[in-house]
């Protein structure tokens, strides 16, 4: 996947579907994260159910395919995490209901979860490329830049210490899409308010978005906002360390660790970058 060859990780996903032992679909006994839901059933003129058991940024890379999957299926039901619905209830031929851990859907004809769809449809990010999303802006001031240092506390190593993004502040307009207080000269130092709507609207009147691997970085992926990603080391299966571009995302930029826990280097590039495409301003010009 990282190299782009997707016909290649699809075979190995048609491998991997037909050992799947039925009795474990949707186990109750796994986290939500680790379940298995696609049997590899048909879905054409089937009712489907998409069931979004993974984290916000994954929802948000691979709902681009709903609008395919919704050509083929009798009918597409999505149970989606309740932040996401005023991000994605005008997908065209979708039903959305929020994901209620405590009481989920029943089963369908078709169940199948989000993270499959591209396989399961056999469409590549080239296929359905973004911008997939859209929202209406937020008014900001022309030039803004939109930073997220933290993917929250589930990886560690998905954080940039915030201190050293400071630089990059300096003579532009910044402000924070992370919602905490954020010790940097921007211009909410309280954060980004915890509100999917009002994020989204932030994101899209961004001039440009610096961003961890995190949910920020798909929605602004998703919206075609111009995004710099920074990375760690040895990212996951959808980045490559190795290029400065994605398949997911054609307004994304990437900024890879050249070792382990070197952000300093990554936020060098960052700045050396942003001092050519995005000049500081004298003091009192903004």
């Amino acid at each position: 996947m990282r190299a782009g060859r997707f016909d290649e990780a699809w075979a190995m996903s048609e491998r991997d579907v037909a050992l799947r032992d039925p009795a474990l679909r949707d186990d109750p006994s796994v986290d939500y994260h680790l379940r298995w839901v696609w049997d590899g059933r048909p879905f054409d003129n089937r009712d489907v159910l998409v069931r979004c058991y993974h984290g916000l940024g994954d929802t948000i890379q691979f709902a681009r395919y709903l609008p395919a999957l919704a050509e083929r299926a009798r009918s597409v039901r999505v149970e989606v995490q309740p932040r996401l619905l005023p991000l994605l209830s005008q997908t065209p031929g979708v039903t959305f209901h929020p994901f209620d851990v405590a009481n989920p859907l029943p089963p369908v004809e078709c169940d199948i979860e989000i993270t499959e769809l591209a396989f399961a449809l056999r469409l590549s990010p080239l296929d359905v490329p973004a911008p997939y999303l859209s929202v209406a802006p937020a008014a900001l001031p022309s030039g803004t830049i939109g930073l997220c240092y933290s993917a929250g506390g589930w990886d560690k190593e998905r954080w940039v210490p915030p201190a050293l993004l400071a630089p990059l502040c300096e003579g532009r307009r910044c402000l924070s899409l992370v919602a905490e207080p954020a010790p940097l000269p921007i211009a909410n130092p309280e954060g980004c308010p915890f509100d999917f709507a009002e994020t989204a609207a932030l994101v899209a009147g961004c001039a440009l978005v610096i961003t961890v691997d995190t949910m920020i970085a798909h929605l602004a992926g998703a919206l075609g906002r111009p995004t710099w990603l920074m990375l760690k080391s040895d990212p996951d299966w959808r980045w490559s360390p190795h290029d400065r571009r994605s398949p997911w995302y054609d307004s994304m930029r990437l900024y890879a660790q050249p070792q382990a826990g070197d952000w300093e280097h990554v936020v060098d590039r960052v700045a050396r970058d942003l001092a050519r495409l995005y000049p500081a301003q004298a003091k009192g010009s903004r």
